[in-house]
């Protein structure tokens, strides 16, 4: 039910797609229930956070763009430092953008490390919003600690963890703060994912992360697309919108699908590819640097996807088949568990060729059983609730509404 009385609930995230959209239904949600949001963004996504009705608060980031892929470098220390730097910089411009209108509750991405400094320093609740998978019980001794262990007897990573916890004891988060659960071991967490793309889900404790699902809206504002006369079948290829510089994984798509009597080819290659690499364009093909990918999936009958947690879920979401090719850090964990739903092929894009693409795609269009496991996800998804039961949740967390 919705609460009483309105709110001022201040969202925090980053300037990157698949952080930012799985929240915007639900800050669309929280607005016409009469709530006030702040929305705290990079200046890149201010007018797509404006547009749910939330009022962006602008800061200055320091991580890099799209505009800039490589320079998020090529090791796993190379990631957090930048994610830790981003914080150190982030704060002290958002504490001074709030100060005397503090938020009720916070929001905020698991990598807004500012949010959970704030909303400590200023005694109100604060709920991460998980835009893909979260620890379950054990996930530090079987994950976490065989992956971090080199970095951890590393002068680099010695010192990153070092700057971390000096940074959380300034401010306020105990003399002996753990860096590593301060990033993922969150006070209260809904996770913006289906709950069939959790690994280990049986071992999560959903009395702090609670599953509601895919809050993905009819994403109008995104446009339409609409499938060509004489199409008997359509397929997907969209590596999301940030890694998608690979020109030679896009010329084994056009060997599979340009050409293939009946079917199209939807083929989105980012913004760092010139169609001109990609040699003859067959007339079944359309090239994209972008689409409206859930008005595409809504309509396609086979995905060739990086495995991303929004592409994955809108896979499942719109029951279609789909061939992962992941290509960074979730991305390998959520192709696996698409293979294990039965619903998707892993490949490697580096090494798999136009040929395997187009049989693993035919036999996946052609099986009863694989149409009929995608339906049982998608009606298990239907009963989690998404955007209402999500605002739901976070009107539950606001002071006095318990």
């Amino acid at each position: 039910m919705p609460a009483t009385r309105p709110a001022h609930i201040a969202m925090f995230s980053i300037a990157a797609p698949g952080h930012v959209n799985p929240s915007l239904e639900v800050i669309r949600e929280l607005v016409a229930r009469g709530h006030r949001v702040s929305y705290a963004i990079p200046a890149s996504f201010a007018d797509i956070v404006a547009e749910t009705g939330a009022t962006p608060v602008v800061y200055e980031s320091l991580l890099p763009t799209g505009d800039d892929p490589d320079a998020w470098g090529t090791e796993l220390i190379d990631h957090i430092e930048h994610f830790l730097d981003d914080g150190v910089h982030a704060l002290p411009q958002l504490a001074a953008a709030f100060a005397g209108d503090e938020p009720d509750l916070v929001l905020h991405d698991i990598t807004s490390y500012a949010a959970r400094i704030l909303a400590h320093r200023w005694g109100v609740p604060a709920v991460s919003l998980s835009p893909n998978l979260v620890a379950w019980d054990g996930y530090e001794e079987e994950v976490a600690e065989p992956m971090y262990a080199e970095l951890k007897a590393s002068e680099r990573g010695q010192a990153y963890y070092a700057r971390f916890t000096g940074w959380l004891r300034e401010n306020g988060l105990g003399e002996r703060p753990d860096a590593d659960a301060f990033v993922g071991r969150p006070r209260r967490s809904l996770v913006l994912i289906p709950k069939a793309l959790q690994p280990q889900a049986d071992r999560v404790d959903e009395s702090v992360h609670t599953f509601v699902g895919a809050c993905q809206g009819d994403r109008a504002g995104q446009g339409s697309w609409e499938r060509p006369a004489g199409a008997e079948k359509v397929v997907l290829v969209s590596l999301g919108s940030a890694l998608t510089k690979h020109p030679g994984f896009y010329r084994e798509c056009l060997k599979a699908f340009g050409g293939l009597t009946g079917w199209h080819l939807v083929l989105q290659i980012g913004k760092y590819v010139d169609p001109a690499e990609l040699g003859e364009i067959p007339d079944n093909v359309e090239v994209r640097d972008w689409v409206p990918q859930l008005a595409v999936l809504r309509q396609a009958d086979a995905f060739v996807t990086h495995a991303g947690a929004g592409g994955s879920q809108e896979g499942l979401a719109t029951a279609t088949p789909m061939v992962a090719v992941p290509l960074a850090t979730d991305q390998f964990g959520n192709a696996d568990m698409l293979v294990s739903l039965g619903v998707a092929r892993r490949m490697d894009s580096t090494t798999v060729t136009g040929e395997e693409l187009r049989q693993a795609v035919l036999e996946l269009v052609e099986s009863p059983e694989v149409a009929r496991k995608l339906a049982a996800v998608r009606e298990g998804m239907a009963g989690e609730g998404g955007t209402v039961r999500a605002a739901d949740l976070i009107e539950a967390e606001l002071p006095g509404r318990a």
